[in-house]
């Protein structure tokens, strides 16, 4: 597999990461039976892609952009699906965990 390929997986299954967590809230602790379907169909799929993408890229790396994708995003989601507050401090956090996750993939070999 190339490398744009894992790059565009490694993403998606950032994504569905994303898609599971809001399930996930949406499940009222699992007592809903569709999003509760859909955050384990979610969680599937993520895990898969991040296997399949960890084929072509560095492992340590690929984990790092995977659960900051998640993080990042379903802490923006947070923000704008559930009214949850962004403070200075959150978003400065927030700021650093994409810097970090930056100079993993720029500082990582090709």
């Amino acid at each position: 597999m190339n490398a744009p390929l894992a790059w565009m997986q490694l993403c998606a299954a950032g994504v569905l990461e994303v898609a599971m967590a809001l399930a996930l809230k949406s499940s009222e602790g699992a007592s809903r039976p569709l999003p509760s379907i859909l955050a384990v169909a979610a969680a599937l799929g993520s895990i898969y892609l991040l296997a399949s993408a960890v084929r072509a890229l560095p492992l340590g790396l690929a984990y790092a952009v995977w659960t900051g994708i998640g993080a990042l995003g379903v802490s923006l989601a947070g923000m704008l699906v559930f009214s949850e507050t962004p403070t200075a401090a959150r978003l400065l956090c927030m700021a650093l965990v994409f810097a970090g996750i930056a100079g993993l993939k720029a500082l990582s070999p090709p």
